[in-house]
């Protein structure tokens, strides 16, 4: 039978200024480890600290445009487009843009703060 998932849980964020997440599935809401999907709000000049996670992540930009910095250099992630990042690869999220950033992320296996290895 399927299973309602009614509300999100409210994450707390990295990073400054605060962005807003709200996981639907994951270890936080819904107690799956298989994967997580959360709904991300960042604001203008919002930026994270880097990481190297041990999770592929999927980045679909809703609004605005998020950048992704990594090794090589950066990607810019406009609304409409989506990035995968795969584990074990440093990289840093940050939305430079006016209008900050809305997006959904799916990491698989869910995001964990364990697993993420922020700098």
């Amino acid at each position: 039978m399927p299973t309602l998932i009614t509300s999100p849980t409210r994450v707390a964020a990295a990073g400054e200024p605060p962005k807003t997440i709200e996981e639907f599935v994951g270890r936080a809401n819904s107690e799956e480890p298989r994967l997580s999907v959360a709904h991300m709000r960042s604001p203008a000049g919002w930026t994270e600290p880097g990481q190297r996670p041990e999770f592929d992540e999927f980045t679909l930009v809703l609004h605005g445009e998020l950048r992704v910095e990594h090794d090589a250099g950066s990607i810019t992630v406009r609304a409409g487009q989506a990035v995968h990042t795969a584990p074990g690869e440093w990289i840093r999220y940050g939305s430079p843009g006016a209008e900050g950033a809305e997006y959904i992320a799916v990491c698989l296996p869910a995001f964990s703060p364990d697993t993420v290895h922020r700098d």
